[in-house]
């Protein structure tokens, strides 16, 4: 008795199971048919970024070889290229590149590209604290106290491991402004602050003895 109970149970579920099948027949094959385009869009965009990372990298190394054939002028136009592509890679290297090897002299140019890439290009955050001191430096000699701790500001306020870079450049730059009081209060916070590049907090360790020890 209890095999024919089985026996009705099971053909009363399969039953069922038919009957589900039958009744929602449109919404499986809607929701099939739309996972089987998420995954093909998905894959399919993976593939175009791949491919897209990989000739911006190909641009960028054809780049610096034709550079070091002595082809200065094109080498500027396509490193300025790189950077309008606002690849989180190649564009700040590409700028780098134009900055190290002074390719281009006029500042506000150099700027621009900088803007480009800190408000427009799509970093990791550390990254786009890196770009933003090497701006900060590429301008500290120039701009006045306000508009570098503008600049500064996002370092900062955040727990960026650049933090003690921003925090040197300003002892720095206070310094050689001779306001001694501000520098040594922006070395001794890199003396305090836990994250800080071991180098630097033993240099400003250094210039507290020998420049604030008085």
């Amino acid at each position: 008795m209890d095999e024919d109970i089985n026996v009705i149970n099971n053909s009363t579920r399969n039953e069922k199971i038919k009957e589900f099948l039958i009744f929602n027949k449109k919404k499986i094959i809607f929701f099939l048919v739309s996972f089987l385009i998420i995954l093909i869009v998905f894959f399919g965009f993976n593939e175009y970024k791949n491919k897209k990372k990989k000739d911006i990298s190909n641009f960028y190394n054809s780049t610096i070889i034709e550079y070091s054939k002595g082809n200065t002028k094109q080498t500027v136009q396509d490193l300025i290229e790189i950077v309008k592509k606002k690849d989180s890679t190649y564009s700040p290297l590409s700028l780098y590149f134009i900055i190290d090897n002074n390719l281009i002299s006029d500042k506000n140019e150099i700027n621009y590209l900088f803007d480009i890439i800190i408000n427009k290009t799509s970093l990791d955050p550390e990254i786009k604290y890196l770009v933003i001191y090497k701006k900060s430096l590429y301008n500290a000699d120039q701009i006045g106290e306000n508009e570098l701790i503008k600049l500064l500001n996002p370092i900062i306020n955040s727990k960026s491991i650049w933090k003690s870079h921003a925090l040197y450049l300003l002892a720095e730059y206070f310094y050689s402004k001779n306001e001694k009081q501000k520098s040594k209060e922006f070395f001794s916070q890199i003396i305090n602050l836990e994250n800080a590049n071991s180098d630097l907090k033993r240099e400003s360790q250094k210039r507290l003895n020998r420049d604030f020890s008085d």
